[in-house]
């Protein structure tokens, strides 16, 4: 079976999954933006396999769904008219200036959302604000290897369908500058990490800081007037044909879909990128 017929099959049957148990979304009213621009430095060859899941998942299901890798997609008039923005393994600067900046800024203090995919932790790394949105900056990945998440919010609408225990090839991201807000809805279970690699076991034990057995995997975070859902997983570019990861990314879309109200500019107060959070 082609790849687009598959994305087709699996999205009808999460169509039909996934409206009973479901949130209160009027897909035909989202229109969401996925923003594949990246800065210098590694690019992942997951993204167009990203892009096209989404877009498939759009076509089934409903939504609309732009693309764009242009910085000058930053402005407040052209932001206003989507629900959200996804990030597919984003990496480092992503905008071209100060002014892009302080437009997704406002978008997000307008009510907007943001769904950040795998390295999307990665973005943005010396801007202040967006560590503090995303809950975290990138710190570092184990090799990528099979390893096992577990879902400790079995009730949040976002894991839906979402396998309690789910061991899957990946690649375990840890954070730094991490930042008390966010809802964590997945961990990876540590325990499951190889270690016999010169060095790996230092290197797990360094950045998981002052956490046990389990580190945050996926989580939810309503910031600054807006609500941001992310997750690490998705370093493959098999997973954007798999029914079960293509799932995960659906509801957390969802998700923030149903969070995001309108998108009111007259809300955002930030003058500058840097401006202090009003918490």
């Amino acid at each position: 079976m082609k790849l687009r017929n598959r994305i087709l099959f699996f999205a009808a049957f999460l169509f039909v999954a996934t409206t009973v148990q479901g949130q209160n979304v009027r897909w035909k009213k989202v229109k969401v933006l996925v923003y594949t621009k990246n800065g210098k430095g590694f690019v992942h060859d997951n993204i167009p396999s990203a892009v096209k899941a989404i877009q498939q998942l759009g076509a089934v299901h409903g939504f609309k769904v732009d693309t764009s890798s242009q910085p000058s997609v930053m402005t407040e008039a052209n932001l206003k008219q989507y629900t959200l923005l996804i990030f597919p393994s984003t990496n480092n600067d992503v905008f071209d200036t100060d002014a892009q900046r302080l437009a997704f800024r406002r978008y997000i203090e307008a009510g907007g959302g943001l769904v950040g995919i795998h390295s999307v932790t990665g973005t943005e790394r010396n801007w202040r604000w967006f560590k503090m949105m995303l809950g975290g900056t990138f710190a570092w990945h184990a090799k990528f290897q099979e390893f096992t998440v577990r879902v400790i919010d079995t009730k949040h609408p976002s894991m839906k369908d979402v396998p309690a225990v789910w061991t899957k090839g990946d690649e375990c991201y840890f954070a730094k500058e991490m930042y008390p807000g966010p809802h964590v809805l997945m961990v990876h279970d540590l325990r499951t990490i190889d270690t016999t690699n010169a060095g790996q076991k230092e290197r797990l034990q360094k950045n998981r800081g002052n956490y046990g057995d389990f580190y945050p995997t996926a989580w939810e975070y309503p910031f600054d007037g807006g609500h941001t859902w992310v997750t690490t997983l998705g370093h493959d570019k098999k997973d954007y044909s798999d029914p079960v990861y293509l799932n995960h990314i659906l509801e957390g879309i969802r998700f923030i879909a149903s969070q995001v109200k309108t998108i009111d500019f007259k809300k955002a107060y930030a003058q500058h990128r840097d401006d202090e959070v009003r918490f």
